[in-house]
């Protein structure tokens, strides 16, 4: 008899969320949540515990159940099928010279063509280069390596399961080709001193990576980006801007796309499409920030941003805080530029902040455009998403369409989507949303002219600040 309910999983960084969902509506039913440890190394046994804390009394009647993980993690198990050390999380940063190292052995143009991404500090495969320089005698136990959401279907299924991943996840890895849809062990032994331990199995969208003991069918599981997709049912033309305490830009295609400049990342998605993306590091976090210089909560100052006209005075706010991702500016700081004593005013500030993260987001939907992507609306998703001056610069920044989704778990509701997915054994996962009910935030051709002279100046600065040009989009 089928089951009409459905699990999604949201194993992130800092906490596991759950939604119980009608399998053929997509309506929430139930919900959980807990937390995980801080840092960014973690023993996946900890994410195994949340599992079973944030689903305790949560899955009586369901059906089938998937999980969307956080990206990139190394999960690094020995021939028994324990785990040799701590996972190293996607944040980790300690693989960034070997990330470097990597990306200068075999060229930026090898490692776009052969995976459609170029090596950076969150890639397992640079992880794997930094275990073995450093902790050689540990990379020589590990037998297998999975990803977080790999583990935990895994952990769900029986270790005496094979373990299985997806092209989504897979493609974040550093050592699998979305285009072809096959590991790419040579770059694997590459990285790893010689080494070829076992990787997971791949299995399509909708297949099935086996039944929990108690009988619920698992699906694949995906990334945490590629689930979000799948829980927002994107299309081509859609494009998510999510401002968390980092920004991302992506979009579903059809192709896939090789960035050798780095800017995009070459994934795959959770449908058998492709998922290019791009990532700031200075997102939600800029508009607390300069709350907190200005002495104000965030509502005031979403009121002093609103009250600054478009533009900001010619005040320009590069908020490169944490160095930057977007352009590649590791070491760059926070600087404003254009200041006179007609701008200098609290109210210019904070749209200058707003303006220069949108900015930074804007930049990002450019490198997708040049990949090929198709651009009709933005999704714009995430705790920035809920600044009133967000919503009001955005279509101005952007000069498209922009839409304010409902607050939602979408990782998690994607994870069940999928889960339903596999348990209708459907061509197409199921349409939860037929009319999703948005109103788009539509900008004027005065709205475009005045983003384009922002994005200009937004160039201008950095070019005179860091010595980076870029062409500006046309009006």
């Amino acid at each position: 008899m089928k089951s009409d309910l459905v699990a999604g999983i949201d194993s992130s960084t800092q906490s596991t969320k759950v939604v119980v969902c009608d399998a053929d509506t997509g309506e929430i039913v139930r919900t959980g949540r807990a937390s995980h440890p801080e840092g960014t190394e973690v023993a996946p046994a900890a994410w195994w515990d949340a599992f079973r804390e944030a689903t305790d009394g949560l899955l009586d009647g369901v059906g089938a159940i998937g999980i969307g993980g956080q990206q990139h993690g190394m999960v690094t198990l020995d021939e028994a099928g324990e785990v040799v050390r701590p996972a190293l999380l996607w944040n980790d940063t300690r693989s960034a010279k070997a990330a470097e190292d990597l990306g200068g052995e075999l060229g930026a143009e090898n490692w776009a063509k052969s995976v459609g991404s170029l090596p950076v500090a969150s890639f397992t495969v640079t992880k794997l280069r930094w275990m073995a320089e450093n902790e050689p005698e540990l990379a020589d136990r590990v037998a297998r390596v999975l990803l977080p959401h790999d583990w935990l279907t895994w952990r769900l299924l029986g270790q005496d399961a094979e373990p299985v991943t997806d092209r989504g996840d897979a493609s974040g890895t550093g050592y699998f080709s979305p285009s072809t849809g096959t590991y790419r062990q040579d770059l694997l032994a590459h990285a790893f001193g010689g080494r070829t331990p076992e990787l997971p199995k791949v299995i399509g969208p909708a297949e099935t990576a086996g039944h929990t003991p108690d009988g619920i069918l698992v699906s694949a599981g995906t990334g945490d980006n590629m689930a979000a997709a799948l829980g927002l049912e994107l299309v081509p033309g859609d494009v998510v801007v999510s401002l968390g305490t980092s920004g991302t830009v992506f979009g579903v295609s059809e192709t896939a796309s090789a960035d050798s400049s780095g800017i995009v990342a070459g994934f795959a998605d959770a449908t058998g499409r492709f998922l290019p993306l791009a990532c700031t590091l200075n997102a939600a976090r800029v508009l607390t920030a300069t709350s907190a210089m200005l002495g104000v909560e965030l509502a005031e100052f979403d009121k002093l941003a609103l009250a600054a006209a478009p533009g900001s005075g010619g005040l320009t706010f590069l908020p490169y805080l944490d160095g930057e991702r977007t352009p590649n500016l590791p070491d760059a700081k926070g600087t404003l530029f254009g200041l006179n004593r007609a701008n200098m005013t609290p109210e210019n500030l904070a749209r200058a902040a707003v303006e220069g993260m949108l900015c930074g987001l804007a930049a990002g939907l450019d490198a997708l455009v040049e990949q090929g992507l198709e651009v009709r609306r933005v999704l714009l998703i995430g705790g920035g998403a809920q600044s009133a001056a967000v919503r009001a610069v955005a279509p101005i920044v952007f000069g498209v369409p922009v839409v304010i989704p409902e607050v939602a778990e979408y990782v998690a509701v994607g994870a069940a989507r999928q889960a339903a997915w596999a348990l209708a054994s459907s061509t197409e996962p199921p349409r939860w949303q037929e009319d999703h009910g948005y109103t788009p935030l539509e900008p004027t051709e005065a709205d475009r002219a005045e983003g384009h002279r922002i994005q200009q100046r937004h160039l201008e600065a950095r070019e005179l600040g860091h010595g980076i040009s870029a062409k500006p989009k046309e009006d």
